[in-house]
């Protein structure tokens, strides 16, 4: 039987097509506004940049480049100063997932509606969750004035998307899909979303990995991506984003590969205890041991599987443990902070992922029975 649950839509619009970005004029038209800010990301992105800033032409009072993975507060309050001294009265972003975040922020500090054309997998324009760095610890926090009003996605911006940030951005979908199941405020609805996003980026991400020109495997994979934002954005955040969250501000490990190299350990972590959601997860990758497959995953897609190789210290462990621990005391699927720690010691090290301190086996005996 189906139990109780409440379910909000957010208030976001979509309009996907290639060639979408040359629609960007429009939906700012239609937020009747007229005073642009335009924030962009790395080099990768620079000539769709340029080709956006161009189209908007006179509409553009204000330029904010290179955004910074996990949006640093001092980037975040001189990004401020030039919104409010621009006079905008919109704010534009195009990039991955550092570009909204930092859209977000200004979002919120200047009360300004937002338009996200993303470049990346990164499924964050679907969601109101926003955040920033302080003294090496990022808060986040969930706010409907961050989220975008508008999502254009193009998937002719993605083409010669390097494979490692493809594969690096697909995997922080997918870790929004996966959580997007076992948290607080899963329910059937963010399920069906996060199980059909899910299977778009496992079946895709190998494809733009293998060909960065396959216009059609980044429409499935950006499609597979907004589902994963729409899912979170409603079931909301739990141990593998606080886990993250802690590790990307603390020790500035790069933000999409730390997704990859803790979703096989964080699913095992939360397996026990969340056994509707592993089997539920067991559809998405098309196996009975969702960590194994996911590690097998990471294999196949050529990214890192241990922290130490995105520049984790081994003697920063115990910390970042006490961190997650702190973070995640109200969830009932982290039992205690030693499994937190075994959990980053096996990410650390790249090793297969483990199930109630066994070897990936034991996900058999997780799946069978009742959640508790």
């Amino acid at each position: 039987m189906t139990g109780a649950f409440t379910w909000s839509a957010l208030p976001a619009r979509v309009v996907f097509a290639a060639g979408a970005i040359g629609r960007v004029n429009d939906e700012v038209a239609r937020l009747e506004r007229g005073r642009v800010l335009l924030v962009g990301g790395g080099a990768s992105t620079r000539d769709a940049f340029l080709r956006l800033r161009d189209g908007l032409g006179d509409l553009v009072v204000g330029v904010v480049g290179g955004s910074v993975q996990h949006v640093p507060a001092d980037l975040a309050d001189a990004a401020t100063t030039t919104a409010r001294e621009s006079g905008a009265d919109v704010v534009v972003t195009l990039g991955g997932g550092s570009a909204t975040g930092l859209g977000k922020v200004l979002a919120f500090t200047c009360d300004l509606p937002l338009l996200a054309v993303p470049t990346t997998y990164s499924g964050s324009e679907m969601t109101a969750i926003w955040g920033r760095t302080t003294a090496g610890r990022k808060h986040t926090a969930f706010d409907i004035r961050v989220l975008p009003r508008t999502v254009v996605y193009d998937p002719e911006l993605c083409v010669g998307m390097p494979a490692r940030l493809a594969a690096a951005s697909g995997m922080n979908a997918l870790a929004h899909c996966l959580e997007a199941l076992w948290s607080a405020g899963a329910n059937p609805i963010t399920a069906s979303l996060a199980i059909d996003g899910g299977r778009r980026l496992v079946e895709g991400l190998p494809i733009v990995v293998a060909e960065p020109d396959d216009v059609d495997g980044h429409a499935g994979n950006l499609v597979g991506a907004c589902l994963a934002g729409v899912a979170l954005a409603q079931a909301g955040i739990a141990v593998h984003h606080r886990t993250c969250h802690v590790l990307g501000g603390g020790w500035k490990l790069p933000h999409a590969e730390t997704h990859a190299a803790i979703l096989p350990h964080s699913t095992a972590l939360v397996a026990p205890r969340a056994r509707a959601a592993i089997r539920q997860a067991s559809t998405i990758l098309d196996s009975e041991d969702p960590p194994g497959a996911l590690f097998a995953l990471l294999q196949r897609l050529h990214l890192p599987t241990g922290l130490s190789a995105l520049g984790m210290p081994e003697d920063g462990l115990d910390e970042a443990a006490h961190r997650v621990t702190e973070a995640s005391r109200d969830d009932p699927l982290v039992p205690n902070e030693e499994a937190v720690r075994q959990m980053l010691e096996d990410a650390y090290f790249g090793r297969r992922p483990r199930v109630n301190g066994g070897d990936g086996a034991s996900i058999q005996t997780a799946m069978i029975g009742v959640d508790g």
